[in-house]
């Protein structure tokens, strides 16, 4: 080990640990953050990283937390194993969080702590004097974590050149001497080396990523070819990764100037032929609701990617919430159809993307893919994404023998299952008028009571016709537990983790994750809840958005539908389900 010595073996093994680390914007929380997800990754363990930061640049608290596991997560770890705390405010809120053998690390040169098992370091003092620049002490402090935790050298060192020599040389040397300076002074505290080790895993088949990202390679492999959007937290990655991807695959990627111009960018292209998707979240939803609406009417085939976040109005743009739901299921004035679908993982996130474009061009309407800001953002390890399973399904696009064939177009053809034949404009020998007001067959302007009614119905039946192609829902749990659970997004992992712990305490309970949002899919729901006594309906937001939903849709069910709610921002932790199912035993 060189300098540093041989530290002794460690006196206690982790299998599952939760490493938060606190301070003010700016520290560098979400770098050390990413580090130690790395490595836990390179290590074959299965990582969650989630993030509380404020909606700016630099300054107020700002915390994120890694948890690392030999088994599958996609949760918050109810307790925290180590603290990094670079202010006293960060230790003061982390420290509720900690388990009962938890360790805090705290930077000595802003503050000191009294607390048990608790050791300070002058991190930023430290690298101010040999690096040059306190901004550094984030990589020192990984450093000290690093030996608490037992990691090897040369990996937690491999890290750090993966993590920064992109940056060049000198910010390259100066992250590995911070690094060295930090493990160096935890060698220097006897009770620090070997305090613990880490189990390795068996992921290392699994890859990290987050929802955002996987959006954006499922809009990309699903044949998606333009997008335009208006940059709003926590959707703004999803254009940032496609204005990586997609110029690659002769695509284009355009910033609005807000998200009017948007939707309506996207409505074009999608009328032009292309296949197409926006993004927001609920202030830009709101913005989006006529364009949305607009494309309801006309029947032209627009994905809209909604990234919830905690409202009305600015809300709390960097925390988590499930509140759009009411909002998408009555969109706009007037009614028309659309498909609301969400996904539970970031592997759904890929594969519900090209879904929600299929569905789209197939039918011929709006699709709204559901995601919050926990799926959106926080790191999680995934199965590989498998782009060779895709399929591309375009719909009734007429071709040019078809064409030849036909005596006249009609763009909005009666048919019976809703779905008009669409041919690109511009196509030789055909002429349609595309409209939002009433209209015809051949997209006239039409107030007449009869052609009223047909279109109505036509539009409108969509929403059953269709009930067979939308997203089936997950079942997890034995199938005669008479305890229901339904959730939706990211709620999957919480619940999951919920059900290992009722099941060891003997508590069996069966959970229904619906994919499919709108139309409630009531051939799935109604004999899920036929089969239990109680269902917990699990969400984020105050009034049981999805719970009022099924409420409607089975309304011979109402008895059995009991809310689990929670909207102050922070996801739900396991325990908080059991107690709500258990009644706090």
């Amino acid at each position: 080990m060189g300098s540093e010595g041989m530290p002794r073996p460690p006196a206690k093994i982790l299998a599952d640990l939760s490493v938060m680390i606190g301070g003010q914007g700016g520290d560098g929380t979400l770098t050390v953050s990413d580090l130690l997800g790395r490595y836990f990754r390179k290590i074959g363990l299965y990582v969650y990283t989630s993030r509380n930061v404020l909606s700016r640049i630099r300054g107020g608290h700002a915390d994120a937390s890694v948890r690392a596991s030999i088994h599958p997560t996609a949760a918050v770890k109810p307790e925290v194993d180590v603290l990094l705390a670079f202010d006293e405010e960060a230790a003061n809120l982390g420290s509720k969080e900690l388990g009962p053998e938890g360790v805090i690390i705290y930077d000595s040169s802003v503050f000191t702590l009294s607390l048990p098992n608790s050791y300070g370091f002058p991190f930023a003092t430290l690298v101010g004097g040999q690096v040059g620049q306190p901004i550094y002490k984030n990589t020192a402090a990984y450093g000290a974590v690093s030996v608490l935790l037992g990691m090897d050298e040369p990996l937690t060192r491999g890290v750090i050149e993966e993590r920064f020599q992109r940056r060049g040389a000198e910010a390259l040397q100066k992250n590995l001497k911070a690094l060295e300076i930090g493990r160096r002074a935890a060698f220097g505290v006897p009770e620090i080396p070997g305090h613990w080790g880490v189990q390795h895993g068996e992921a290392h088949d699994q890859i990290l990523s987050i929802g955002n990202q996987a959006v954006a390679l499922g809009f990309v492999v699903g044949g998606g070819r333009f997008f335009s959007g208006y940059p709003i937290t926590p959707a703004t990655e999803i254009m940032e990764y496609l204005q990586k991807y997609l110029p690659p695959f002769h695509g284009v990627v355009r910033q609005a100037e807000d998200e009017l111009a948007a939707i309506n960018n996207v409505i074009g292209a999608a009328y032009a032929g292309a296949r197409v998707m926006t993004s927001t979240s609920g202030p830009g939803l709101s913005l989006m609701t006529e364009g949305i609406g607009h494309a309801g009417a006309a029947e032209i085939p627009v994905v809209v990617a909604d990234c919830q976040r905690v409202g009305p109005s600015t809300g709390e743009p960097t925390r988590h919430e499930q509140s759009d739901l009411a909002h998408l299921a009555h969109l706009g004035h007037g009614e028309y159809p659309r498909f609301i679908i969400a996904p539970g993982t970031v592997l759904e996130c890929f594969e519900l993307t090209v879904e929600a474009l299929n569905l789209a061009e197939k039918w011929r309407l709006p699709v709204i893919l559901l995601l919050d800001q926990a799926l959106c953002q926080n790191t999680v390890t995934s199965p590989p994404f498998d782009a060779a399973k895709v399929k591309v399904e375009r719909g009734q696009i007429l071709v040019a023998e078809q064409i030849a064939k036909m005596m006249e177009y009609k763009a909005y053809k009666l048919t019976e299952t809703g779905i008009s034949p669409y041919v690109p404009p511009g196509t030789p020998g055909v002429w349609a008028e595309i409209t939002g007001n009433e209209h015809d067959e051949w997209g006239h302007v039409s107030v007449a009571v009869p052609n009223r009614v047909q279109m109505m119905q036509k539009r409108m039946g969509k929403m059953v016709k269709a009930q067979n192609d939308l997203p089936k829902g997950n079942f997890f749990g034995p199938a005669d537990a008479k305890i229901g659970i339904i959730g939706f997004g990211s709620t999957t992992g919480p619940i999951w983790e919920a059900q290992e712990l009722l099941n060891g305490k003997r508590v069996a309970t069966r959970f229904y994750q619906p994919r499919t949002l709108f139309p409630i899919l009531v051939h799935e729901v109604d004999p899920f809840l036929k089969s239990v006594d109680i269902c917990y309906v699990v969400e984020h937001n105050y009034s049981g958005q999805f719970a009022n939903l099924l409420r409607e849709a089975v309304p011979w069910h109402h008895q059995k539908i009991k809310s689990v709610v929670k909207y102050d921002g922070h996801t739900f932790r396991a325990l908080e389900l059991v107690r709500a199912i258990t009644g706090g035993a």
